[in-house]
């Protein structure tokens, strides 16, 4: 198993993941990181719970919304396998990325 050390507004998480996956962590924890700049310049002074709780609400809306736009369009035709294709790896994506916040969440 491999371990690799993220950084979430500017305080680091070791974060075990199986081997291979590591850049695919730090992919999903710069998405973190952008969700927690923009929350920075909208908060105020808030626990660190709390802010990681808030990361993880924006990111469960953005696989909400994937996934309602992937319902909806699941009902129109797919002109392509590709395209279909890319909705699956999206949701997929955004699945993972809720599963890591979860696991910074129980870490805490």
């Amino acid at each position: 198993m491999a371990q690799v050390v993220i950084s979430i507004n500017d305080r680091e998480y070791p974060i075990a993941c199986e081997n291979g996956q590591e850049a695919r962590i730090m992919q999903l924890a710069q998405i973190l990181e952008q969700k927690a700049q923009m929350l920075k310049s909208f908060s105020g002074k808030i626990s660190e719970n709390m802010f990681l709780a808030m990361i993880g609400i924006l990111v469960a809306d953005d696989l909400f919304e994937a996934r309602k736009n992937a319902s909806a369009s699941s009902q129109q035709p797919v002109e392509n396998a590709a395209e279909e294709q890319n909705y699956t790896d999206r949701i997929q994506a955004l699945d993972e990325r809720i599963k890591a916040v979860a696991k910074l969440l129980e870490s805490l």
